[in-house]
């Protein structure tokens, strides 16, 4: 368990470096873009794209480039110009400096939550990483919240299970506009005779005798033969459970070591 836990994170924390904007990756309302003609510097201009997808640029006026590549609004730009008799065959470079539209929010137990750019193809665990991974409260599952021809869906995806395949398929990609919610991990309760009572992270498939561990072991009073479990049951009401050092936990479970009589 630990050392999968440990694995996972190191793939949630794995340092992803900088990148080059995608060339293919279409441009939209918010992305500041950075555009120069060779040879000449007063064409120079860095502007935002506005919410109906267009800019306005010298001599030309306004121009679409809401949906359009760097590439194909370099293009277009270069095309309006020479047809406009403003500049023969210019040179366009487009360069953006800061893209809005492409983004993932990332939210709920990640180190960095906030808004992240997908420029190209991203997989999950790669957002997670640009996030800082995930916290110590964080669970094992993460909820994809995905929006397509105006309909959402959301999807659960088991990041120990992610890991433990290995299976690159399970990975999924994601798209501008999704959104990701690292889940808090269940907690248990441990109190009486034990070294340090209090609220604990439950594991996955975590015993009796594991979360006494977490609570210190047991107080020189404490007895293994007086252990507890108070669980509340579908209807809500609360049930006190004699159990064994082997059988599982479940979120919210309040486990009570008694005083031992001797």
């Amino acid at each position: 368990m630990k050392n999968i836990r440990q694995a996972m994170l190191m793939v949630l924390m794995v340092t992803v470096g900088s990148w080059a904007y995608a060339a293919d990756v279409p441009l939209g309302p918010g992305d500041v873009l950075k555009i120069t003609v060779f040879g000449n510097p007063d064409l120079t201009l860095e502007t935002r794209v506005s919410e109906a997808g267009s800019i306005s640029y010298p001599l030309v006026g306004d121009v679409k480039v809401g949906g359009l590549s760097s590439n194909e609004a370099e293009r277009k730009i270069a095309e309006l110009l020479d047809k406009g008799g403003f500049v023969r065959k210019p040179q366009v470079n487009l360069m953006v400096t800061e893209m809005q539209s492409q983004q993932v929010s990332v939210l709920g137990q990640v180190n960095k939550p906030g808004r992240y750019p997908v420029d190209g193809k991203r997989s999950l665990t790669d957002i997670l990483a640009l996030a800082g991974g995930a916290n110590e409260e964080a669970g094992d599952t993460v909820i994809l919240t995905h929006t397509q021809d105006g309909k959402t869906s959301k999807e659960t995806i088991d990041l120990l299970e992610l890991v433990r395949s290995g299976d690159p398929s399970k990975n999924r990609q994601l798209s501008a506009g999704d959104s990701l919610f690292v889940e808090r991990a269940p907690r248990f309760y441990i109190y009486g005779e034990v070294q340090k009572p209090g609220s604990y992270k439950l594991e996955r498939d975590m015993m009796v005798l594991q979360a006494l561990s977490s609570g210190g072991g047991l107080s020189p009073r404490g007895t293994e033969r007086g252990v507890r479990i108070k669980r509340r049951d579908a209807n809500g009401v609360l049930q006190i459970i004699n159990v064994k050092h082997d059988d599982l936990l479940k979120p919210n479970d309040i486990v009570y070591v008694k005083e031992s009589l001797f």
